[in-house]
């Protein structure tokens, strides 16, 4: 581990205090750069995309595309905090579809004999529930990371947009 991922693993840390559950499911749930890993496409078309998935029983590619919505829900969420209301609901009804779908998966992986697979599955289901029922401090948390993140991946690029007007102006007077 380097050292910046041991700051921002340390960051939130704090932000959960005792709180060993949460810390363990949003170690897993939240991105350090939530820019470049959460969808830029609209939550509504990634709902869609999934329930589609889902409706054709590609349960796999339906659970991968409800949980990049529930990200992106999150997300939205901690960016939204005036709307929180009516994002706990899409997350919470995002988490039990993942759920679902997850089972359904798992009961797969256990026809195919692949035990461990079933079990990290058995895992995702209970961070499903677990989420559902913390999501008010999940938001809570989740908004105090990203936006410590947002604010520090805005002073990265605004040093690298310095750095560049500089190469530019140095360029021009060479």
């Amino acid at each position: 581990m380097t050292q910046k991922e041991k700051k921002e693993e340390d960051l939130l840390k704090e932000q959960c205090g005792d709180d060993a559950e949460l810390y363990a499911l949003l170690c897993h749930t939240v991105y350090e750069d939530p820019i470049a890993a959460i969808s830029k496409r609209n939550l509504a078309v990634l709902i869609e995309e999934a329930e589609e998935s889902n409706k054709d029983e590609n349960y796999r590619d339906a659970r991968r595309k409800y949980q990049q919505a529930m990200d992106k829900a999150i997300f939205e969420a901690t960016q939204n905090l005036g709307e929180k209301g009516r994002y706990i609901k899409v997350i919470q009804d995002l988490a039990s579809r993942v759920a679902k779908v997850t089972e359904k998966v798992k009961e797969r992986a256990e026809m195919e004999g692949l035990a461990e697979r079933a079990r990290y599955l058995e895992k995702e289901v209970k961070n499903c529930e677990f989420l559902s029922k913390r999501i008010e401090d999940v938001i809570k948390v989740a908004s105090l990371y990203y936006n410590d993140r947002l604010e520090k991946l805005g002073e990265v690029e605004r040093q690298a947009a310095s750095e560049r007007e500089k190469k530019k102006v140095k360029a021009a007077n060479a």
